[in-house]
């Protein structure tokens, strides 16, 4: 298929690889022209200067930026992928983003009879680099069957899950479990070390009990060692949690772990740690105040 894809950070450059290596036809744009032009060098596909251009012609534009704002900003105007979708083309949002934003796309798609879906996902960058991302996803079933195929170039676990928004109301779900279980790690890093406990062999063995987690397999090794420069940044974390702290005072749910995280969060980000990986919570416990 001739595909499109916006956005090429750390997710998006990998997953628009593995469309090109399936065999599609993919044009990239990036805000940053170099990493475009660097993709299409790396993988053999096609970069365009704006997203209107990169989207003409294509099937199925796929976009992953960085919040509302930077959606609006390549999807809505004219040199937006909108401007040039043709009718029945399909955009599929992989970006960590409201629901309200993914409901007002659908909308304006609908209303130039395009296709859309909402499909963050959750994995991380080494998810997205071995093409076994979770997801979640919003929108109607016939433009999810027609993609669906599309996505397993890059998605181990894909899943409709309702109407338009409803992929970042589970994304949303996902980052409130995650922020709990960070800091249910970090406290249990923090006591292993003040207990003079030998962390690497204690977590050796407890990752395969109850506690295990995903966070416990891929994160307690550098967590011990005070190593954070790398993953997921604790600057989206918390714009991610804002999203899902937002939508809770819309429809009640009472979330009070979540904001207690997202202000240890605020606090890492006070000792300069923005872009340490969401792990570094451990280190707020070990800081000398």
């Amino acid at each position: 298929m001739k595909l499109a894809f916006i956005g090429l950070g750390v997710m998006g450059y990998p997953m628009a690889g593995h469309l090109q290596r399936a065999g599609h036809q993919v044009t990239v744009y990036n805000r940053t022209a170099s990493k475009a032009e660097q993709w299409a060098t790396e993988h053999g596909g096609a970069f365009a200067t704006t997203p209107a251009e990169a989207a003409r012609g294509a099937e199925i534009i796929f976009s992953c930026v960085g919040n509302d704002d930077d959606l609006r900003s390549v999807i809505l105007g004219d040199e937006g992928a909108f401007a040039s979708m043709a009718s029945g083309a399909v955009l599929v949002d992989h970006t960590t983003a409201s629901a309200e934003v993914a409901r007002e796309l659908a909308g304006l798609a609908a209303e130039q009879g395009l296709g859309f879906l909402d499909a963050p996902v959750s994995g991380g960058q080494a998810g997205a680099e071995n093409g076994v991302l979770s997801i979640m996803v919003g929108g109607e079933q016939a433009v999810f069957d027609r993609c669906e195929p599309v996505l397993q170039a890059y998605g181990k676990s894909i899943k409709l899950l309702g109407e338009a928004g409803s992929g970042q109301l589970a994304k949303m779900v996902n980052q409130i479990c995650i922020a709990g279980l960070v800091q249910g790690l970090a406290e249990g890093v923090h006591f292993a070390k003040q207990a003079g406990l030998d962390g690497k062999a204690l977590f050796d063995v407890i990752q395969h009990g109850a506690a295990g987690s995903w966070q416990m397999v891929n994160r307690h090794e550098t967590m011990l060692d005070n190593q954070f420069e790398f993953g997921f940044a604790v600057d989206w974390m918390r714009k991610d949690l804002r999203i899902a702290l937002d939508e809770a005072r819309n429809n009640g749910a009472q979330l009070p772990v979540t904001a207690l995280v997202d202000q240890f969060y605020a606090e890492i980000q006070k000792m300069g740690g923005n872009r340490w990986d969401t792990s570094s919570l451990v280190a707020r416990l070990e800081r000398e105040d």
